[in-house]
């Protein structure tokens, strides 16, 4: 079985903020690297980019006068670090939207499937000062629908209402303010219609794609398929293929979607296979998992997958569909003109990375839009975290080095009671129900029994009080200690897919060593015998002080004076 891994591209206009790294890049990599347990590394590949064509990005290059690569060379190499270096996401290619491969190849697929693709005319703002036509950011006016005077010609940013430039009221240009005339323009259509049946059908009959994902898609061929422009009259992106389509580029989003593919061709062709990233694109022996935001669905459930059909090659088609809904800050929408929330290059800063990971599976949006709050964060973390799971492992390892000179005690089956086989058999049936879930993209759901092991695990130990057992019973008390040390093996394979640097440190406490190269269906078995030797415990997390909170807004203004000074001029 081979394993196809995507998150959407983070565009990079802005630095990502934490509703943008939980909707796609995190949960992806959560993913991902169960993933690579389950099925083995060479069988997973996970990709993603920077997405850095389209109109917001050359309207900022025209207003500061320089080359749009030159914004998005420095903006694609700010992000990359920060998800590779700093939040440590697994990507085995990060790539971007003007890598040479995916130019290639976006212009040859599209070129394959000209079938489908019909010229038509249609009516455009035109700016007869700037002397160019207005499509999507290059113009802005009043809101048809909710009154917002500085609304975009792509979307209102108030009511978030999709746009097209023609539907604003008082339109003008973005670039020098003036009104624009409405001129005709020639664009290239993709005929969306003409899938509307095969789209219906796969919907319907793929048993693993995520219910909200196929209400969403349903209802939009329900209402219509139409077809859907793929060019643009812009200078900045990949210049359409097609006869008669000079001074074109392609529609940032037909493109972007194309990156997945691209993105596994480069990998492939950098580590000398080139031919190999076919098998995670063709036949039935491939599953494909895709982790976005809910406002992504129609790209990734509609247009896509035609796409893909269009090409009559036999792509495979998305198998999960993974898309959350909105988290929320502190009861607001992110913004980052109000600096509103939290961003990826802040948050390291406030605490460990390894902390934000958890907290933000915890309170992952998965049925509703989820609201994050300094005083849940903080509970979590001192609740969960430290209390619960902290407390347990540094429990287990202390008495075993305590009263078992650091040797995992002899197990004794003669002496197993039902509170003895209760917990065993839910050390050995959880990494079975965590898969289920995780493979249905269900992460929060899978932490939730995780985190069972651990409560259930301290449970265990109260109720067994080896410490008093050792003096009377012995056996009685290695059984407790070995179980529970397996436990903790268990425990920390489950969790490395979302805490990859405090599981192994948890890892390594057990004196174990290459976590990474553990097989998920074996973490439930009990292999730690009275041969093994543990380590020195030693505090995997800490409490958050309560007075975090009180002290917040302060320590977020002496980052962000900080990261002015670091970040590249695009993402200021």
């Amino acid at each position: 079985m081979k394993i196809y891994v995507a998150s959407a591209w983070p565009y990079v206009e802005a630095v990502p903020h934490l509703g943008n790294l939980i909707g796609s890049v995190l949960s992806a990599d959560v993913f991902a690297r169960y993933a690579r347990l389950k099925y083995g590394k060479d069988n997973v590949i996970f990709v993603s980019g920077s997405d850095e064509h389209g109109t917001p990005i050359e309207v900022e290059a025209i207003k500061r006068k320089i080359n749009p690569r030159d914004l998005t060379n420095q903006a694609h190499e700010y992000d990359k670090k920060l998800f590779l270096d700093v939040w440590k996401i697994s990507y085995d290619n990060y790539t971007r939207t003007e890598s040479e491969t995916h130019k290639r190849f976006v212009r040859e697929f599209l070129l394959s499937i000209q079938d489908y693709i019909k010229v038509q005319e249609e009516e455009m703002p035109y700016c007869e000062h700037d002397k160019i036509f207005l499509p999507d950011r290059f113009v802005k006016g009043t809101c048809p629908y909710c009154g917002y005077e500085d609304a975009r010609g792509d979307q209102c940013d108030r009511c978030g209402r999709l746009l097209s430039p023609t539907l604003l009221i008082n339109p003008r240009c973005a670039i020098c303010g003036s009104k624009p005339v409405i001129k005709k323009t020639k664009h290239w259509f993709f005929d969306l219609s003409q899938f509307s049946d095969k789209l219906k059908e796969w919907l319907e009959n793929n048993k693993d794609m995520p219910d909200n994902v196929k209400s969403v898609a349903l209802s939009w061929i329900q209402e219509g398929l139409k077809p859907r422009s793929l060019t643009r009259d812009t200078s900045w992106g990949i210049p359409a293929p097609f006869e008669g389509a000079e001074g074109k580029t392609i529609y940032v989003w037909f493109e972007a979607l194309l990156g997945y593919i691209s993105a596994t061709i480069e990998y492939f062709e950098k580590t000398g296979n080139p031919d190999k990233w076919k098998e995670f694109w063709f036949g039935d022996d491939v599953k494909s998992y895709y982790f976005i935001g809910k406002d992504n669905i129609p790209f990734h459930a509609v247009i896509f997958p035609a796409m893909l059909m269009a090409s009559k090659k036999g792509y495979k088609l998305p198998s999960v569909i993974s898309s959350t809904e909105y988290l929320m800050y502190e009861g607001q929408k992110f913004s980052k003109s109000r600096r509103i929330g939290i961003w990826i290059d802040e948050a390291p800063r406030l605490m460990d990375v390894d902390y934000w990971r958890y907290v933000l599976i915890r309170l992952r949006p998965e049925e509703k839009d989820t609201n994050f709050l300094w005083r849940e964060a903080i509970r979590i973390i001192n609740t969960e975290l430290n209390d619960d799971i902290g407390n347990y492992v540094n429990r287990v390892i202390t008495m075993v080095n305590r009263y078992f000179k650091g040797y995992v005690p002899n197990f004794n089956e003669d002496k197993l009671d039902d509170t003895d086989r209760k917990f065993m058999e839910l050390v050995k049936t959880t990494p079975v129900v965590v898969s289920q879930l995780f493979e249905k993209g269900k992460l929060k759901a899978g932490s939730d029994e995780i985190i069972k092991i651990a409560r259930e695990g301290n449970a265990y130990l109260n109720q067994k009080a080896p410490w008093d057992k050792v003096k009377n019973d012995i056996k009685v008390a290695e059984n407790t200690l070995y179980i529970a040390s397996n436990s903790v093996r268990t425990l920390s394979i489950l969790l490395y897919p979302i805490i990859p640097t405090s599981a192994e440190k948890i890892y390594n406490q057990l004196g174990l060593r290459g976590i990474e190269n553990e097989k998920w269906d074996s973490a439930g078995e009990f292999v730690l015998d009275h041969n093994h030797k543990v380590e020195q415990a030693s505090p995997i997390f800490k409490k958050i002080d309560q007075n975090f909170e009180k002290e917040l807004n302060e320590k977020l203004e002496k980052i962000r004076k900080e990261l002015d000074n670091i970040r590249p001029p695009l993402l200021r």
